[in-house]
């Protein structure tokens, strides 16, 4: 018979599929499943109005490797193609024969949506992506209520052919002759049963009819003993005692399903347990550890979806690192298409795992090139806010698992407020938890400023390596003492994500080392201000001696019983100054420093007596230098001449 000729458009596309739009071969499994199971669809919904006595339990897929012929066949008993429909759906790429089927169904008069059938695919783009494993594919297919069958045989760019043959049944016969291995490129290993098993279990788990293959297993062999009963070995149900012996194995070959078929996601919530949710994460998600909560939505709308999504109970190693994949799984019908889809996340929830299913993904050209974009974009939205909803409803009834979250996950929303400069704070700000220097224990920003002291402003935070460590700095005990609480920040983002945050409910932060952080009356404050005119003359000499590291020495009423500490002028903090120094790039950036000095402290009166004696003086300025850089947890310039100056100091 006569070759017929693809048309040209279709060859570019045909080509652009084989060498361009699919990336991940193993698709192509998942492809010609989905297509049977359209198939399927379309006869069971044909069936119901024909009284055929044909019922779903009735309808299967079948896949058979022959690794001897080098073929894998996919078998359906579905609706069939007639020769017209062989030639336009599979001579015509791109050509629909699925889409065509519900727009007929769809067009008919009184029908109920409800009764149309919710096929997957599209016989044409998809079925060519088996051109990436197959030189040669033949199509055998016998329309439902006729007599005829024909074969349909391509080897790719070439053209096809169809002409009559044989079949006993309705349905379709997918064979694919396999392409010679080509040297780290196996195409053999799709006619391994493993392999198979796999592909059909992450991309096809959930088609609605069973995909049944034969498969090769061992099991022990069962015995007959002198009672007449069969049994492996121990006791039968006669009662005799068999003595022990070393059970044998044979080898069988039997028919096994391998798609579980029903997703949870599909089911009633009212019908699923706690422990039917936590038993699916720890197979589908391979954690060990049960999850803290789940979210199971469906949306219908302007875009339909089901969503089953989960918090785990803990972080993975690697969830800060470039290597971890965020993402949800996303399926249309029951047909996995992305494995990790980061658009369905923010970043800041990339520590969620689930699945989405949608039927408004389309499954044309390509599954992995999504052009969704829109459909994506609503259904992103719905997920950020139905999240957002479980975690503050987590924090108002489960305190102790939303504190395991936040131990765990914390650091995530912090970055999503600091990385999108303030935009997700509105979002995420009720989220966070702080520990309070006051009742020691995690807060939120909502709970700290219905609590403020009488006449305070202004939300008050320290930033520390470890709250022992804020806990040291001189400014604390001053705060506390005038009854003010403090929130304790120990990660590096923190300081970087309240500048971006510009306050909370109205009150700005103000870090506790910031220099004008001040609660002293009005006489106290110009009593110091006295005393700063009269030391004038020593603050610059401490000044000058400690050669431009501060921008200003100058005395204060918060140092408790601390001699000297330093605070920070200007948009960068010491603990901004600290973060970036540990950064690559980062080592030049430099705060505007302040040294603060106690003048009711016994060093203060030994700063007065030297201030006659430059070099003495000077030696001292720069211990009290030194000493503050190391209680605001910064590194010291010089750490011999600072081991130095203290020998020095014990020999005199």
């Amino acid at each position: 018979m006569k070759k017929k000729q693809f048309k040209t458009e279709s060859k570019r596309l045909l080509d652009l599929m084989i060498n361009s739009v699919y990336t991940n071969k193993d698709i192509f499994l998942r492809e010609l499943i989905s297509n049977a199971s359209d198939a399927l669809d379309k006869l069971y919904f044909k069936t119901l109005t024909d009284n055929s006595g044909i019922t779903r339990s009735e309808l299967e897929i079948r896949i058979d490797p022959d690794k001897q012929a080098r073929t894998l066949t996919i078998t359906d008993n579905g609706i069939g193609m007639t020769k017209d429909e062989l030639e336009t759906n599979l001579g015509t790429i791109a050509q629909s024969g699925t889409l065509a089927f519900r727009t007929e169904m769809n067009a008919k008069e009184g029908e109920k949506a409800a009764e149309t059938p919710e096929v997957i695919g599209q016989f044409g783009v998809g079925f060519y992506s088996a051109f990436m494993v197959a030189k040669k594919i033949t199509v055998l297919s016998r329309a439902y209520g006729q007599d005829e069958a024909y074969i349909w045989t391509s080897e790719g760019l070439d053209g096809y052919t169809v002409e009559p043959a044989e079949k006993d049944a309705h349905g379709t016969v997918i064979t694919l002759y396999l392409r010679d291995d080509e040297g780290e490129e196996s195409f053999g290993k799709y006619l391994e049963t493993y392999t198979l098993r796999d592909l059909v279990k992450k991309y096809s788990d959930y088609i609605r009819y069973p995909i049944k293959m034969m498969v090769e297993t061992t099991r022990a062999k069962e015995h007959e003993c002198d009672c007449g009963h069969e049994h492996e070995e121990g006791e039968c149900d006669c009662g005799h005692e068999h003595e022990h012996k070393e059970p044998e194995y044979e080898t069988v070959t039997e028919e096994q399903t391998l798609n579980s078929m029903v997703p949870l996601w599909r089911r009633n919530k009212a019908e699923l347990t706690d422990e039917d949710y936590n038993s699916f994460y720890t197979d589908k998600f391979h954690d060990y550890e049960a999850p803290l909560a789940h979210i199971h939505t469906n949306a219908e709308g302007s875009v339909t979806y089901n969503a089953i999504l989960y918090i785990p109970a803990s972080a993975p190693y690697n969830l800060y690192s470039k290597n971890y994949k965020r993402g949800l799984q996303l399926y249309s019908n029951g047909v996995m298409i992305m494995d990790n889809c980061e658009e369905l996340l923010p970043e800041y929830f990339g520590f969620v795992k689930g699945l989405v299913d949608s039927p408004d993904i389309s499954l044309n050209i390509s599954r992995e090139m999504l052009q969704q974009n829109r459909q994506l974009r609503a259904i992103a939205n719905g997920l950020k806010k139905k999240i957002r909803q479980e975690l503050e409803s987590m924090l108002e009834n489960s305190r102790e698992d939303y504190e395991k979250f936040f131990k765990a996950f914390g650091l995530s929303l912090k970055y999503g407020i600091y990385e999108s400069y303030g935009m997700e704070a509105e979002n995420l700000q009720d989220l966070l938890l702080y520990r309070s220097a006051k009742e020691d224990k995690p807060i939120t920003l909502k709970q700290y400023t219905e609590a403020l002291a009488e006449n305070q402003t202004e939300i008050y935070y320290a930033c520390g390596e470890s709250a022992e460590m804020i806990r040291s700095l001189p400014q604390y005990k001053y705060l506390i003492d005038k009854g003010c609480d403090i929130l304790l920040m120990t990660d590096n983002v923190d300081e970087f994500m309240v500048k971006m945050m510009n306050g909370y409910g109205g009150k700005p932060f103000k870090s506790i080392t910031d220099n004008d952080v001040n609660l002293e009356s009005e006489d106290e404050k110009k009593a110091m201000a006295e005393k700063q005119a009269e030391s004038r003359e020593l603050l610059d000499a401490i000044r000058t001696a400690l050669d431009g590291k501060v921008k200003e020495v100058r005395l204060s009423a918060r140092l408790a019983d601390s001699p000297a500490a330093l605070t920070s002028e200007g948009p960068l903090s010491l603990e901004m100054e600290k973060v970036l120094s540990e950064m690559p790039l980062g080592g030049e950036a430099k705060a505007e420093r302040i040294l603060e000095l106690n003048p009711d402290h016994p060093v203060f009166e030994a700063l007065s007596a030297a201030k006659d004696d430059a070099e003495k003086l000077g030696n001292y300025a720069k211990l009290l230098y030194n000493q503050s850089l190391i209680m605001a947890g910064l590194k010291i310039d010089d750490p011999a001449g600072f081991a130095a100056a203290i020998s020095a100091l014990i020999v005199k």
